[in-house]
């Protein structure tokens, strides 16, 4: 078949694509007219989730599920803002790591809002100026953010959906390799990159600053200077990828959480976030864990944290498989509300990725 023949079939399809995008906006409309009706929140991660697991049992190819997953997260983005001008609020600035995690979860047609500190995407969310907001809770290099872990102490926000971001460190710069004379990054990103950067750049200064995102501003305004950054920096920067994927682990995966005031609703396939402090008595950690294991649940991750109210008082941060709304994970929690000082549900969200 011809070229022309071909490009003729691509635009009627077009054309019937773009129709059936018009009838699903409009049905999303409706949707938003029904939730504000019932009072439930516009952004709903369990349907999300719903969608995205039926496209894949859907796809037959050429298109891989995770570029056709990229393609519905910007028509499920055109679809919020169509229902609700929503905001979000990140840990920034603009092209941070936290700021890629947010934009694979809402895409780019919601608003953003750039805070300054993990405890401001909090607070932007708590006055309503924000809908939601996305930070940082675990790195599989570094560990837990215990910051994010600590602000939960007192705040009644609820966890409502994960993120996993596969981080990728790449070597920016204006100037050809050999003519870098330093480099900037976050500290954290340096030393995740310290192997590549002895092997690659010796005696190059390295120089810490307090994001990836002010390191590729320096970057792009300094002579024979080079940034550890993301390639969305790159591209607001216009810096040239020197080197892709430096980073000296290759498993280097940032888990974020969605925050907001309300707890999505059950797929089947969900963890749930609690916090509790136990009480003073010898077996009291092992008293706690008791009711898990009566009802067969899997706790996937237990943290302990200092409370800061009392010398030596700990508090648990602890994530298991099941839905807040199972029946297995209500007993258990109830039996463990006895056990405890203090006890509270963070939220409960889709597994998916």
């Amino acid at each position: 078949m011809s070229l022309e023949k071909l490009r003729k079939q691509i635009d009627a399809l077009d054309k019937r694509i773009i129709s059936l995008l018009g009838e699903r906006a409009a049905i999303t409309v409706s949707v938003a007219h029904q939730k504000i009706k019932t009072g439930k929140s516009i952004y709903a991660p369990e349907r999300e989730r719903q969608v995205l697991d039926k496209i894949k049992i859907l796809n037959k190819g050429p298109l891989t599920n995770e570029g056709l997953e990229a393609i519905y997260r910007e028509i499920m983005s055109s679809s919020l803002a169509l229902e609700k001008p929503l905001r979000i609020a990140f840990m920034g600035p603009e092209a941070s790591f936290s700021n890629l995690a947010a934009l694979k979860r809402f895409g780019s047609q919601v608003q953003y809002a750039a805070c300054e500190s993990i405890s401001d995407v909090f607070l932007e969310v708590e006055r309503d100026a924000c809908d939601y907001g996305v930070v940082p809770v675990e790195n599989s290099i570094e560990g837990a953010v215990s910051y994010t872990l600590d602000m939960f102490m007192d705040s009644d926000l609820k966890i409502c959906s994960q993120i996993i971001l596969n981080v990728s460190h790449n070597l920016l710069a204006k100037c050809p390799k050999e003519n870098i004379k330093r480099v900037y990054s976050n500290p954290n990103v340096l030393g995740q990159c310290r192997l590549w950067l002895q092997h690659n750049l010796p005696g190059v200064e390295l120089i810490e600053v307090s994001s990836t995102t002010k390191a590729a501003q320096f970057a792009s305004r300094e002579k024979g200077s080079a940034s550890i950054s993301s390639v969305l920096a790159a591209r607001k920067y216009d810096l040239h990828i020197i080197d892709r994927d430096i980073e000296d682990s290759p498993h280097n995966i940032t888990r974020f959480f969605v925050i907001g005031k309300d707890i999505a609703g059950r797929t089947g396939n969900d963890k749930t976030s609690i916090m509790f402090s136990v009480k003073d008595k010898i077996g009291a950690l092992h008293d706690i864990l008791l009711p898990f294991k009566k009802y067969a649940i899997n706790l996937s991750k237990i943290e302990s944290r200092p409370s800061k109210k009392k010398a030596w008082e700990y508090y648990f941060y602890v994530d298991l498989i099941g839905h807040c709304q199972d029946g297995k994970v209500k007993k258990a929690i109830a039996l463990l509300e006895n056990k405890c000082r203090f006890m509270k549900v963070l939220g409960s969200y889709p597994l998916g990725e």
